[in-house]
Parts: C-alpha cells; structure tokens; sequence
C-alpha cells in the first residue's frame, strides 16, 4: 500500500462518534477522505471543517456533513497533511495553496494530527520552498523586498498556467527557498510578520502535537511533539 494511503486510512481510526473535526487539504488527506467515507457509509456520525473548497467538494462527493468554522468554538482535532516536518514537530505547509485556512483551523484546534509519509520527515526545514501567502495589490514589491532580505534564494510568484495561482481568499502564493536550512524557524516567521503584504507563512511553528508517519514497508509510526 502507498504510505500516504496507510498514514491517511489509519487516521481516520482518530475520529470518534458525534466529532466535528478539520480536515486538511492535500494528496494524503484524499486518502483520509475515502476511508472517512466509508466509516460514514457504515453509521459513523461526524462533521467536518474543511480548509479549502477542494476538501469541501470531495468530501460532499462522498456526502460527508459539513460545517463553517464559525458556527463552532473550538475542534477537538484536526487532521492535515504537511510538506516539511522537523524532529521539533515545526512544519512547512501550503504545498497545496490553502495554508492561510489551515492555520486557521489549526490554530482553533485542541489536537493537531500530521499524517504523511517517511519522505516529509527533514532534520531541518528549508529543502522545501517556503509559501508565503500576499495580498495581490502590491506583490511585486513584497517579492523584491523578500529578495533584498538576503533570506531566501529564490522568491517564485506560483503560476496556474499562464496566470498567478489564487487561493481561496483571493490571495498570492510567492514560493520562497531558503538559503540554508531553518536553524531558528522562530526567528524567520517574526522577519516575515514585519514585512507589510505578507498575509500568512507556510511556517506551522509549534502546532502539531503528532504526526502518523506511513513507510513504503508498510509500518505506520506515531511520532509525538
């Protein structure tokens, strides 16, 4: 079995009767997705938050009830996907371009549950670029002030064909590489919150309480922050 799927179906052993919990955005989180759909078919009631219309219209496909986040107060989980994890438990998200909302709904949460496979395990953050979510007025000038900062080598506006990627607010993704790995992921996110434009960092510092590893033989490891 691929381990994103392994990690994804063993999730959804998490979710309990009667929870409303978020749900994630990403190619491990379709996985959940199904075997959250299945549980559903067999009576398992629960409701989900999602943090993106690309979750919400597969889990509507599968009829899986849906609420907005602010018809609640706080979510007991909340289960997501990352494209970096450090042995802190510090995460790189936004790979997926819904990261603004998935902070969001993480940062509303009780239990942040990472699932992944072995590949999104580094010993420091940086080998994946940065998302760095801006507001479209302006962009060229947030990106040009990323590069004069000397903090990244490369500031990349994200593209959808011929056009910038959008996000679900409306929003721009510049995808930012490091020039070296994160020694002090702190340090960067309090860089980035002072430049003006700058909406939301791809950087999850502190959040995730576990994440459930899936290996490509098979084993399924539960790694605690």
């Amino acid at each position: 079995m691929d381990p994103k799927e392994s990690a994804g179906r063993a999730a959804a052993a998490r979710v309990e009767p009667g929870m409303t919990l978020g749900l994630g955005t990403g190619s491990t989180v379709r996985w959940l997705i199904e075997e959250l759909a299945t549980r559903h078919s067999q009576g398992l009631s629960f409701t989900v938050v999602p943090t993106s219309r690309q979750t919400a219209e597969l889990a509507a496909e599968y009829n899986i009830p849906l609420t907005d986040i602010n018809t609640i107060e706080k979510l007991p989980l909340t289960i997501d996907g990352a494209d970096e994890i450090d042995p802190s438990g510090h995460l790189i998200k936004g790979g997926g371009g819904a990261l603004l909302r998935e902070k969001i709904v993480a940062a509303a949460s009780d239990y942040l549950l990472i699932i992944a496979d072995e590949k999104k395990l580094v010993p420091a953050l940086g080998q994946f670029p940065l998302p760095i979510e801006v507001i479209p007025f302006g962009h060229r000038q947030v990106q040009d002030q990323l590069l004069w900062s000397g903090l990244f080598a490369q500031v990349v506006l994200r593209q959808a064909g011929e056009r910038p990627f959008i996000t679900d607010q409306g929003h721009y993704i510049l995808d930012c590489k490091v020039q070296r790995p994160l020694s002090n992921p702190y340090q960067l996110e309090n860089q980035l919150r002072s430049i003006t434009g700058i909406v939301e960092t791809g950087l999850f510092i502190e959040m995730a309480d576990e994440a459930l590893i899936g290996y490509t033989d098979g084993r399924i490891e539960h790694i605690f922050f």
